[in-house]
């Protein structure tokens, strides 16, 4: 079990409160950002803005409470407004609680039967319907399920020791965060407060890890749209990281988020002063699948469902009858979340796992747990990547990889290559990438799932997000394309330099590599200075037959400014050993493997062959060559201290077959 690990920097301190007070920090700059953002948002009313209204002044703009009353009932995310009116009923004493309180209690505030279009599983959603439920209850004594006061408990608990599933989501975490600071600045549990504050300040804090000094997040997530990697400011999360840093444009108007920490009680000196101009690290969060089971046993059987569903398991096979299961027995076929899998009401539920695993291209991949996530920081420029995250399968909104220059983002995605404005927000990838991210250099390898196909999933080029104007120089390099931003450099080498629909694309369904590698002056001086680190990268790629398995391994490497990193893809396994036994099965073994200064070579079941055996290098540079009649014993010693670290090709010819077997030299 993986747990939740934050650098010393980034350790919380609990605050507890028993009533509301002004947000507090002894940062004076923070303070006059939160006054003047306050300022604004009363001087340029908007809907945003009604919890700020309802904080200075005790009342609020009746159009804008009106349009928000008017959406709750028939609302898809109508959670995102009921926390809004949770903070106005708060702020204004009872002004307001004839009005909004018949509005609230005509909603249910968890899964009822035949639902089809309210979402209290995801978990931003997960947090808003429990918080703003607890809240009702605690101040006007408002009915609750008796499973409410375990499963709230239970979520917040999971947040401060595993983290969030939706990782650095600009998209839904200033909505979970909207649902935790509700409970942190207004319940009068202490437990519920303490946790909830804790646990907000987590997640602003994981904001800012990836935040440059130019205010600009664009990161790896669990869950992001292309949307929120087109404009650096002017977004929701801007005015978070505008009102903890000062970084960045100053927000032309209120946000959701905005004016929820703007008006929050939460102490923020330990958030504000977490932010630094240089990280690299690897943030492990979350917990693994099958733990789960366990750290969610106290939930009720539909409570244990929805909180693996907020972690995106779904259809995943280990789940798959709990999920079908819950969908027959509350009948959600109808819903908008499942109605894409009506096809397979008319199946037997306990039929599910079986056809979970055969689809597992599709199924497994939606999972969001037990994940590293690679985080590159210096000044302007960033680079964070999921480690090794669900490669070849299906993509749902997961962002592996994400580079930032300044105010542009940096990225690939696979499928059809379109307009970046045009892409679906439901799937972002047809299949995900390997990634594997050593301080300011990634290498991403695409390789898709041979089963997509059979699901209609077909389009499978990748592209490259770039926008030119965005850079002040670009210099084409062969497959190297770089660019400049003021102080802030990236390089990208693309796995082809064509174009499909005016973008930088490449369409190789067999397999593509790409390599991403940021850095700025401070780094490596002049533009010139990183070009020519570049000019001096070494980069591998080839197929080789892996005879253990009977399958092609696809392998590349790159080596640059003293990092290496390779991978070798197995389609079935990550595994770079090989076992010996089965390779005497083959005719010869090749061990150690890995080898490190010398392997050795036994050939014994050839003793009465004529054999040539060779050995070349992952170049295809041949580094030994032998006859059978020039070897002194079957069984021989090959010194490999002067070979380069990699993977190698031994090749035994006889005058019938070609026997293969590889090594990978540490």
């Amino acid at each position: 079990m993986k747990f939740f690990v934050i650098n010393l920097v980034f350790a919380i301190s609990v605050f507890t409160t028993s009533c509301f007070q002004p947000a507090t920090a002894t940062n004076p700059e923070y303070e006059q950002r939160r006054t003047d953002y306050i300022n604004n948002a009363l001087a340029n009313p908007i809907n945003d803005a009604i919890t700020i209204q309802a904080y200075a002044n005790g009342t609020v703009d009746p159009v804008y409470l009106n349009d928000l009353l008017d959406g709750i009932a028939t609302g898809l995310t109508s959670d995102f407004d009921i926390v809004k009116l949770i903070r106005v009923l708060y702020f204004t004493n009872g002004t307001y609680d004839s009005q909004i309180l018949p509005v609230l209690n005509s909603v249910p505030y968890w899964l009822t039967e035949n639902e089809v279009q309210r979402t209290y599983w995801s978990e931003n959603h997960h947090i808003m319907w429990m918080g703003s439920d607890w809240l009702l209850h605690e101040k006007y004594d408002r009915p609750i399920d008796a499973e409410l006061d375990t499963r709230l408990r239970h979520f917040l608990h999971m947040k401060v020791d595993y983290g969030f599933y939706e990782f650095f989501s600009s998209v839904y975490a200033p909505y979970t965060l909207a649902g935790l600071l509700n409970l942190a600045d207004f319940a009068e549990d202490a437990e519920i407060k303490s946790l909830a504050t804790e646990a907000s300040k987590i997640l602003l804090k994981e904001f800012l890890m990836l935040t440059n000094d130019k205010g600009v997040f664009f990161p790896a997530a669990g869950r992001n749209y292309f949307g929120k990697y087109d404009n650096a400011y002017g977004q929701n999360h801007s005015n978070l990281i505008y009102l903890l840093t000062g970084f960045g444009e100053v927000p032309g108007s209120t946000s959701h988020a905005g004016g929820f920490l703007a008006s929050s009680s939460i102490e923020l000196d330990d958030v504000i002063y977490s932010w630094g101009a240089e990280l690299d690290t690897i943030y492990s969060i979350g917990h693994s699948l099958e733990s789960s089971f366990t750290l969610n046993s106290e939930l009720s059987d539909v409570d244990r469902v929805m909180a693996q569903w907020s972690a995106g398991t779904y259809f995943h096979p280990l789940v798959a009858l709990e999920t079908g299961t819950l969908i027959e027995d509350s009948n959600l076929w109808n819903h908008n979340d499942f109605a894409a899998f009506s096809q397979f009401q008319t199946l037997n539920v306990e039929d599910f796992p079986t056809l979970a695993e055969g689809a597992s291209a599709i199924s497994k991949s939606s999972v969001l747990m037990d994940e590293d996530i690679a985080i590159f920081k210096h000044n302007a420029v960033t680079l964070s990547s999921v480690q090794d995250y669900w490669k070849g399968k299906l993509g749902y909104q997961q962002f592996p990889l994400a580079a930032n220059v300044g105010t542009t983002a940096v990225f690939t995605t696979s499928g059809e290559v379109v307009d970046w404005d045009s892409r679906s927000s439901a799937n972002h990838n047809t299949h995900l990438p390997y990634v594997k991210q050593v301080s300011n250099v990634a290498l991403a390898m695409y390789r898709p799932d041979p089963t997509l196909p059979f699901f209609g999933y077909t389009e499978m080029a990748v592209a490259l997000h770039w926008i030119d104007s965005d850079f002040d120089e670009i210099r084409n390099n062969g497959n190297w394309l770089l660019g400049r931003q003021d102080n802030g450099y990236i390089g990208v080498r693309r796995s082809c330099t064509g174009e499909i629909n005016n973008l930088k694309a490449c369409d190789n369904p067999e397999g593509q590599t790409w390599i991403f590698m940021v850095g700025d002056s401070a780094m490596y001086g002049s533009f010139d200075d990183f070009q020519s680190v570049i000019d001096s990268s070494q980069f591998q790629e080839e197929w080789y037959l892996d005879t253990v398995t009977d399958q092609w391994v696809y392998y590349a490497s790159i080596d640059i400014d003293t990092i290496t990193i390779d991978y070798a893809w197995n389609q079935d396994s990550a595994s770079t050993g090989i076992n010996s036994q089965a390779l005497y099965e083959n005719g010869f073994t090749v061990y150690p493997n890995p080898a490190t200064d010398k392997v050795t070579v036994d050939l014994t079941s050839y003793a009465n062959t004529a054999v040539t055996i060779k050995v070349v290098n992952a170049m295809g540079q041949e580094v030994f060559s032998g006859n059978k009649k020039l070897l002194t014993t079957p069984v021989f010693t090959l010194n490999t201290e002067a070979w380069a670290k990699g993977i190698y090709l031994f090749t035994v010819s006889t005058g019938d077959s070609v026997m293969t077997e590889r090594i990978v030299l540490k």
